[in-house]
């Protein structure tokens, strides 16, 4: 069974542009960037013929696949796509204290303290646990060859990192940016990545 799958990011929001923490907690909007991100990455790609979209449950990721939805694809929503959860740092402004508690944390995920997160929030072995729910929902399906898979940024590399067998320490390895695209493809057995961190849709737009 061979699949290829479409793992983007949504487009900009508001709280992207500010660089404020937006998890799986808040449920915002894209912006007028990520609207034109959305709309490159259709034009680039509307011709495709996905047989199937899945998203996470969060907004963004609706509004960045909207024009695809409007082809009449089948769409599902799955909660294992939805963004991590980042706690009491969600939403809040990048004060010294919150930047320095995210980047204490982060660099003890990259050191392998993967069951540690912020109060009230998710660790990244929480997420990698609900991915592969979600993962295993998806290869279920065997008529869905070619599938767009949109989600969030801390999620997408988790995800990767699951999908090609890497520690899942070595998340920030994989770059990203509202919309890339990572495309991979599964023989049965194993996934490979065919085209990473492509961005050519975004030609000609803002990418922060």
């Amino acid at each position: 069974m061979r699949k290829l799958l479409y793992i983007i990011r949504h487009g900009q929001t508001d709280l992207n542009l500010k660089g404020i923490v937006q998890g799986r907690g808040l449920n915002t909007s894209l912006n007028e960037m990520g609207r034109r991100q959305a709309a490159a990455f259709y034009e680039y790609y509307k011709e495709e013929n996905f047989d199937k979209i899945y998203t996470s449950t969060l907004v963004r990721t609706h509004e960045t696949v909207a024009s695809f939805l409007e082809q009449g694809i089948p769409w599902e929503q799955l909660e294992g796509l939805d963004e991590i959860g980042w706690g009491i740092y969600e939403g809040r402004e990048q004060t010294p204290d919150v930047m320095q508690g995210f980047t204490d944390l982060t660099e003890g995920w990259r050191s392998g303290k993967l069951d540690t997160c912020v109060e009230g929030g998710e660790t990244p072995n929480q997420l990698a646990a609900r991915q592969r729910i979600a993962l295993d929902h998806i290869l279920a399906r065997p008529n869905e060859e070619k599938v767009l898979i949109c989600m969030h940024g801390r999620a997408m590399r988790v995800f990767l990192c699951l999908l090609t067998d890497r520690d899942i320490a070595l998340m920030d390895d994989f770059p990203h940016t509202n919309t890339a695209l990572y495309r991979v493809a599964y023989d049965g057995s194993a996934f490979t990545i065919e085209d990473e961190y492509n961005i050519k849709h975004l030609e000609g737009l803002l990418t922060e």
